[in-house]
């Protein structure tokens, strides 16, 4: 592990990640790593001001800035769009279901070394049961074939279970309300295959469901996904910075799953404008819990400005995948 620490001008962040995330994400350029003494061989300190990795490789931004004339035609431009982009704190966001975004591509997310859809689809195939945990609005559910024809799923967001119940029941997948993952509304040792994306569970609740041989997967998302979004906007630390592949491999065993395969990759993800973060961080709310275009007024236009001349940003997409099995 490397105890890794975050310099904000709000906040000074403790955080100790794996050191295979770190060499990771010190190849790729992300991050300008500066490794400071260490006590033995297996811990490493490193310290980060990621208040700076625009500044130090975008240096045209600040250039092109210094000419634009306060009040000019340039500046007026600037804020028009600005106004414009706000806007988008009003567009509707239902299940699980960004192709607001992802349709005209002004958010995208690098290449994993892996296929969720395919890796479920080679469980799926030979089950003869399946719960989807979080099912969202149903969309990746209903896109999965073959299914088991015991097919059900889970969904605990209020605006979504009405969603995935209009899109799923028609399949003949029964959707079941839930409170959270700690009390799954199904019989002890029901399913074959449980799979989850990007959504909470309870280790000893999946030990409960899986019939004996059966098998967990999942995608989640790592800890340090969208930081720099968190230290740009100067705004809290999300609660789930620790998350990472060790700690969910250390709660599957403790819980007796045995893990079969498992992966973890650091890469980007690309936003175009201003109005694609805006809309994005409306919709994962955990990400920036206070998020709000009135509240972070003045660190968007900042943002703003720096799109409008870079004419994207690049912010860490952290993934990480598992099998794991129930002997």
């Amino acid at each position: 592990m490397i105890e890794l620490k975050l310099i904000n001008s709000k906040a000074r962040w403790i955080r100790r990640i794996p050191a295979g995330i770190i060499n990771a994400i010190s190849r790729k350029g992300f991050l300008k790593v500066k490794f400071l003494t260490c006590e033995n061989s297996f811990c490493s300190k490193i310290e980060l001001d990621l208040r700076q990795i625009f500044l130090e490789r975008k240096n045209d931004f600040w250039k092109n800035r210094s000419q634009t004339q306060e009040g000019g035609p340039m500046e007026k431009e600037l804020k028009k769009r600005f106004e414009f982009f706000l806007k988008e704190k009003d567009a509707g966001f239902s299940g699980w279901d960004f192709s607001y975004l992802t349709q005209t591509r002004r958010k995208q997310e690098f290449p994993l070394s892996w296929n969720y859809f395919n890796e479920v689809r080679r469980y799926s195939r030979e089950a003869n049961s399946l719960l989807d945990m979080a099912t969202g609005g149903g969309e990746f559910l209903a896109r999965l074939e073959p299914r088991p024809q015991k097919t059900e799923a889970t969904e605990g967001y209020p605006p979504n279970i009405d969603v995935a119940q209009k899109r799923l029941e028609p399949l003949q997948i029964r959707v079941h309300p839930t409170e959270d993952e700690f009390n799954l509304p199904v019989k002890n040792e029901s399913f074959e295959l449980i799979i989850n994306r990007h959504a909470s569970f309870a280790a000893s609740e999946l030990n409960r469901v899986l019939t004996s041989g059966g098998h967990f997967i999942t995608q989640q998302v790592g800890g340090l996904n969208d930081l720099e979004l968190n230290l740009l906007l100067q705004a809290p630390e999300s609660e789930f910075s620790g998350w990472n592949l060790e700690a969910a491999v250390d709660l599957l065993k403790s819980a007796g799953l045995n893990i079969i395969k498992s992966k973890e990759d650091i890469t980007k993800t690309r936003f175009y404008d201003l109005g694609a973060i805006i809309y994005y961080l409306q919709a994962v709310p955990w990400q920036v819990p206070d998020f709000s275009v009135e509240k972070y007024e003045e660190e968007l236009y900042t943002l703003h400005e720096f799109l409008e001349t870079q004419g994207f940003m690049d912010v860490t997409c952290h993934r990480f995948f598992l099998i794991a099995k129930k002997d």
